[in-house]
Parts: C-alpha cells; sequence; structure tokens
C-alpha cells in the first residue's frame, strides 16, 4: 500500500451547504485546491457567496487580508458533475445525514476517485463501516467530522472505520492540522462517536423539559448558560445546528444503540413535521429574520 507516500494537494467536497462550503473555505486557505460539488449551479452561487462573506468578515476582524482573500476564493472550482473529482486526492462527504443519500454518494464518487484517493464522510452520527463497505477503496475511508461553523470551531473529530488504514487515518489527522484544526480521535466508529453521542442526549433533554412544561424556551437556555458555563443554551444550539439534523442524529443513535434514552422527543417531531428547522428556515425554538 503505497498511502503514506501519497500527498494530498486536491480536496473535492460534497455539498455546497453550512458545512461544505465551510470545509471548502477553510481547506483552500490552508493552500489545498477545492473542487466543491452540488447537484444545482444555485447551491453552488450560494455556496460561495457564504464563503465570500465569511472571508469578508475575517478582514473586518483583521484576521486576514484582501489578498488571502483572494487567493482563498481563486483555490475553489466549483462543479454539478461528480467527474470533477477525478482530479481529486480526497473527497469529503458533507451531504444531508441521511443513511441512503450517503451510501448513493459514496458508491458514485468511488466510481470515479483515482485509485489512490481517499474518500472521507463529514458525518456527525452514521457507521463509517457501513459507508466503507458500498466503496471498492474501504481501507481508504474514515469520519473526518467537522463543527459548524467550521472556519471558526478547532476540532475535527476523526472516526476509523472497522477496514480504516493507519496510513489513511494518518493522512486525515496530518490534513486536519495543515487546515488549522485539532485532531481528536474516536476510538470506536459507534453511533454519535464522541460529540454528539453527548451533545444530542442533553439537546434532547432540554426538549423534554420544554415539552413538559418544566421551564420556558428562555428559562431552559438561561440556566443552563448561566448554571454550566455554556456559551449558548441547548435550544439556541439546536435551532443553530438545525432541528432536522438533531432529529436525524437521534434516530441514528436510538436505531443503533436501541437504549429509550435516545428516543427523540415528540416536540422535535412536531417541529421537524411543520418544516420549523431553527435558524435555516426562521423558526425553531425562537424566531428569526430570513
Amino acid at each position: 500500500m503505497q498511502n503514506n507516500k501519497v500527498e494530498l494537494k486536491t480536496v473535492g467536497i460534497v455539498g455546497a451547504g453550512q458545512m461544505g462550503n465551510g470545509i471548502a473555505q477553510v481547506a483552500a486557505a490552508s493552500g489545498f485546491t477545492v473542487i466543491m460539488q452540488d447537484i444545482s449551479s444555485e447551491a453552488l452561487t450560494k455556496g460561495m457567496t457564504t464563503i465570500q462573506t465569511s472571508l469578508d468578515r475575517l478582514i473586518k476582524k483583521g484576521v486576514i487580508t484582501e489578498a488571502q482573500k483572494s487567493e482563498t476564493l481563486s483555490r475553489i472550482k466549483t462543479t454539478t458533475e461528480v467527474q470533477s473529482f477525478k482530479a481529486a486526492d480526497i473527497v469529503i462527504e458533507a451531504a444531508t445525514e441521511n443513511i441512503e443519500l450517503k451510501l448513493k454518494i459514496f458508491k458514485q464518487v468511488d466510481e470515479v476517485l483515482p485509485a489512490h484517493a481517499l474518500l472521507v464522510s463529514n458525518t456527525s452520527s452514521i457507521s463509517i463501516t457501513k459507508m466503507a463497505a458500498a466503496t471498492r477503496r474501504p481501507e481508504k475511508v474514515a469520519g473526518m467530522h467537522f463543527m459548524n461553523p467550521v472556519p471558526l470551531m478547532k476540532l475535527v473529530e476523526g472516526i476509523r472505520g472497522l477496514q480504516t488504514s493507519d496510513e489513511t487515518f494518518t493522512m486525515i489527522r496530518q490534513m486536519s492540522e495543515k487546515m488549522g484544526k485539532v485532531f481528536v480521535e474516536s476510538a470506536k466508529d459507534m453511533p454519535g462517536f464522541l460529540v454528539n453521542r453527548i451533545l444530542m442526549p442533553m439537546i434532547n433533554e432540554a426538549m423534554y423539559v420544554l415539552y413538559e412544561g418544566i421551564g420556558t424556551v428562555e428559562a431552559i437556555d438561561e440556566a443552563m448558560k448561566l448554571g454550566t458555563n455554556q456559551p449558548m443554551g441547548p435550544l439556541t444550539l439546536a435551532d443553530f445546528v438545525g432541528l432536522d439534523t438533531c432529529l436525524a442524529i437521534l434516530n441514528v443513535l436510538y436505531d443503533g444503540l436501541g437504549d429509550p434514552k435516545y428516543r427523540p422527543c415528540p416536540l422535535l417531531i412536531k417541529y421537524v413535521e411543520a418544516g420549523w428547522l431553527g435558524r435555516k428556515s426562521g423558526r425553531g425554538f425562537y424566531q428569526y429574520q430570513k
């Protein structure tokens, strides 16, 4: 195996949404050539606009210069074609937290990737081992779970599938560190890994506290901020993550582990059914201007 001799220069990203465009920005700012793919040109335009806005904020804060912004943007190419990943050394899948969709993407990307290339997922809860089994390169598949917002959050949660080689895992660790991230390994490929195995039950319990009338949205968030020194309350955080994403992760935990403590709160289910998904839809536990 030659993995340890391969240099990762070109990064493909599946999905131009919140996570995908954030990863694209950080990768390009770190010197990688980026190919950001999505199914529609509208999604790609929106993703690039988000990146430009994010870079402008960093300029205002004095973190980067106009020249660095231009250099970063020049390294990002957009496409609607999966075939464009023929030029990639690694592809990071950042699609919706849906196992059927991810398996479909992994099969499609695996067919066009060069033999040396790695294929990783930004999944926050789904089995890396299962996704790897859908490819012809299971030893080159791993998890790189970035935190939202990617340009600001330092953590990358590394997940090793059952088949992941040591060379592959070393390479994604080195890539994460080159991007200025702190790489923390989840020792087992279990539902939710480290962060969401702990975080989502807390958010879910906050929803149950609201559902049972023990406290208001504001009271729950304020109590957790002041009582546990969290930067934002659990219901504010749920809105930020996306209530549909929270529900998807809790379902993975509940189905994968079979423990009733992971059962999604009925209020969460109703909010998602209503289309109240949090910040991205304009309404969740709070109302937002779109």
